[in-house]
């Protein structure tokens, strides 16, 4: 099966937010807050089944192209293949994962005459959207491939899915349409010093952030196996 045409890097949206043209930082608008995104690997297959699950029908069919039932959801978290692919993703307080992306580098090298190209896909639950998640997301993405030599970004949408559409528009990519389905193309500077320094701090501050809410969390269990021997009710933590 040909890179293109793998279930498994079909990428659509769920996020109506917008990326910017900026490859290596988001600009720093007066409403702008950094948001943590860490690398995820094969002990969290757990993590994103249970998030793909979540995803509502009209959001599973955006997101694969299709009505993506249960079964082929956990056969696609199975094959990802976390030694050549990356996977990012946003975690809330609870640790529950509330948006993530696919960047799926190809099985074999690059034709000498195309430059090297990955699939993006991205999906976010319906409580996390309209909070930029999905353009975070694609522009750390960006930065990632950049960084590692990649020269251009794919993406393979249905054509009625205008969010992801959209967000490749606003970062400069070429889209394509052909009846029900779109392609965009999306070429990529080559990495710098500063976008180095860029990726590395954004990464070392996502684990520390991470640690920090599986710290939090962990005491949460605590106190709330404390008191329910009491007969306390806890409270639940936001999405943040």
């Amino acid at each position: 099966m040909s890179f293109t045409d793998r279930t498994a890097c079909q990428a659509a949206a769920s996020e109506p937010e917008a990326a910017t043209n900026e490859t290596s930082a988001a600009p720093r608008t007066p409403g702008w807050a950094w948001v943590p995104i860490r690398s995820l690997g094969p002990r969290h297959r757990a993590r994103i089944l249970t998030h793909l699950l979540a995803l509502e029908d009209r959001a599973r069919y955006l997101r694969f192209g299709y009505a993506a039932t249960d079964a082929q959801l956990s056969g696609y978290v199975d094959r990802i293949d976390f030694d050549r692919d990356e996977v990012f993703g946003i975690f809330n307080r609870r640790l529950e994962l509330i948006a993530m992306a696919h960047l799926a580098h190809p099985e074999a090298p690059s034709a000498p005459d195309r430059p090297s190209m990955s699939e993006f896909g991205v999906s976010v639950l319906s409580r996390a959207r309209r909070r930029g998640f999905g353009r975070r997301l694609f522009e750390h993405a960006m930065l990632h491939a950049r960084n590692r030599g990649v020269r251009a970004m794919f993406i393979h949408a249905l054509s009625e899915n205008g969010p992801m559409l959209k967000i490749a528009r606003d970062a400069g990519a070429r889209v394509r349409r052909e009846g029900s389905e779109s392609e965009a193309w999306l070429e990529l500077p080559r990495g710098s010093l500063a976008s180095q320094i860029d990726e590395l701090v954004g990464t070392h501050a996502a684990e520390f952030d991470y640690r920090l809410k599986e710290q939090a969390h962990h005491v949460g269990e605590l106190l709330g196996w404390r008191a329910g021997e009491t007969g306390d009710k806890t409270r639940e933590g936001d999405d943040s």
